[in-house]
Parts: structure tokens; sequence; C-alpha cells
């Protein structure tokens, strides 16, 4: 089967496209063929080996899985002994063990049964970022209907998912992205949108139960200044800048000064389960939540699909075509 390889770290230029063996899937896995797949920033920082206190985990001098991709959405091909949820033909989408190939295996408590009124790019589009949003917002935020939240950095793949997942949850959403952006975040549902080239929220008065930050761009006593005195804030931005910690070392810091007061530090790693792809799977079908579609790529053009996730510049989603 045709692949996207990676042997090293580096830019995406290392990347090569690779005959390989399909995968040898187990009991509880799956293998799926690969219709489409979403690219994430992760993706892009595990190409680029960043941070490197990561390493360890990615794999020290090479990535221990050497093709990339995570989220996937394909038609079922075959299933493992132990697996119950699927069958072959059916079409699921969720996270996989590598989905820039013509074939990936995933354990059946990764997947879900993709939504009907998506097609298979936009389904490739929701399992990290949905998640993110989904788990911060619900589980972390505890977000309950009227209070006030603030998403920064709407109108990235993360910030579209949460404005929408909060809306759902019946919050009052403010949404903070650039100029070109904001008539797509009002439209997402968001009640209030900020351009932050003409407005700073941390100094309007404003205060939020809740805030998601995905950009980073605010220092952390400013961001405290705008949460209610039991507010909760996520820091979800990268800092790849920092190419030893990225957003580690602010997390650190994050956590200190959470020390004191009533305002809550959520900080969390995104874990990858069926129920709550499903749940997410049931607010798309509902029609409360909807991907939204930068623009897509080739399998071949891979390197250029992760250069663009790469700038932080995505409009909502990117997905690859396999």
């Amino acid at each position: 089967m045709q692949a996207i390889v990676q042997d090293t770290y580096g830019p995406s230029s290392i990347l090569r496209a690779r005959e390989i063996e399909k995968p040898v899937i187990r009991d509880h896995e799956v293998l799926i063929h690969v219709r489409a797949a979403g690219v994430n920033p992760a993706d892009w920082a595990i190409v680029s080996g960043l941070p490197y206190i990561a390493r360890p985990i990615y794999g020290l001098r090479r990535p221990r899985n050497s093709v990339r991709g995570t989220d996937v959405a394909g038609t079922v091909e075959a299933v493992g002994g132990g697996v119950t949820r699927f069958t072959p033909g059916d079409e699921v989408f969720g996270w996989s063990n590598g989905s820039y190939a013509e074939y990936t295996s995933a354990t059946e408590d990764s997947l879900a049964l993709k939504p009907a009124n998506l097609t298979f790019e936009q389904a490739a589009a929701v399992p990290m970022a949905g998640l993110v949003a989904l788990q911060a917002i619900r589980d972390h935020g505890k977000v309950q209907p009227g209070q006030k939240v603030l998403v920064n950095g709407a109108s990235g793949g993360i910030g579209t998912f949460a404005v929408q997942i909060a809306k759902a949850l019946g919050a009052d959403v403010t949404g903070v992205c650039s100029t070109r952006n904001v008539d797509m975040v009002r439209s997402i549902g968001a009640d209030r949108v900020i351009d932050y080239t003409t407005e700073d929220f941390t100094k309007d008065g404003q205060q939020y139960d809740f805030i998601l930050d995905n950009v980073s761009n605010h220092s952390l006593t400013d961001l405290r200044r705008v949460l209610t005195p039991t507010g909760t804030l996520i820091p979800n931005g990268g800092g790849f800048d920092n190419r030893w910690l990225a957003s580690g070392g602010r997390i650190m810091r994050a956590a200190v000064l959470f020390q004191f007061g009533s305002q809550t530090l959520g900080n969390f790693l995104v874990a990858s389960n069926h129920a709550d792809l499903v749940a997410i799977a049931e607010l798309i079908e509902a029609g409360k939540v909807m991907p939204v579609m930068d623009r897509t790529y080739p399998l071949s053009e891979t390197a250029q699909a992760i250069d663009h996730v790469g700038t932080g510049r995505a409009r909502g989603k990117i997905a690859i075509t396999v």
C-alpha cells in the first residue's frame, strides 16, 4: 500500500511516499480502508520533532511510528476476532495508527460510526480537535447553560468546534479571531465576536466563567483578571517557538499561579474513546456541530498540508483525501 513515511525529524520535505505492507490487526483492532485523514498541529510537531522534551515519547532519534496521521475516516476492511462494534463495510471515523496511508489500523474503542451527514473529509477533521473541545468544555470546564465562555483562537480547528459545543451546552459564547474570520465565527454560533486586531478582550471589563485559550498571546495575569472569581482557564496554545518545552513552561507557571485564589486551571491530555466520539457524532447528526473546512489536499501533497497547519493560520480544519 502507499503511505507517507517519516524516517527522521525535520521540515515537511523529509516526508516520503513509499510502498509498505498493510497493517496486521490484532484481536481488538480494525483494518480501515482510508478515505480521508485529518491534519492537526500535533502532526506538524511530530514531523518537526518538537518539543524536544517529548522525543522520549515520539522516539529519540526518529519517530517510533513512521507513518504520520491519527485522525481517520474510511471503510472497515477487516476486523479482529474480539471486535464486536464493527463489521466490514461500516463507515467509521476516529483515531488510528498512521492515517496518511491507504490502509491503517485502529482499536475498536478509538472508532465510531461516521455521522451520516458528513463526507469522509469532514469526518476525518473531527476526532482530535472535536474531542479536545468536547472534553475541555464539558468535562474540565463543566460549562453550564447561561455561563459566559470565551474561546481565544475561535477560527482554528479546536476553536471552531469549541464555539459550537459551548453553544450546544447553552453557554453565552464570545469568540476571538482575526478580521477575516469574524463573519465565519459568528455564523457558527458565537454570540459575540472580538476582532483581536482592533480590540483586546482582556481590557474591556467583561468577565467569563470559562476561557479556552488556543493562542497564548496574553499573559496569565491578564487572563485571570477576566475570569470570574470561580472561573476556569484551559491554556491550550502550542507555543512551539519554545523548542524545548512548547507550552509546557507556561502550563507550569500557570499551575503555580492558580495555587492562589478560587479560580481553576484546567490542564489535560485529550483521551480518545468510543463514548466521546459517539457524543460528538450525535451533536453533528443533530445539526448542532459541523466541522469547518479550510481545504483538502491529496495524499501526494501531505507535506503541503502539514506546512499549512504549521503556519497556525488554518481556518477550521485541513484534511487529506486518500
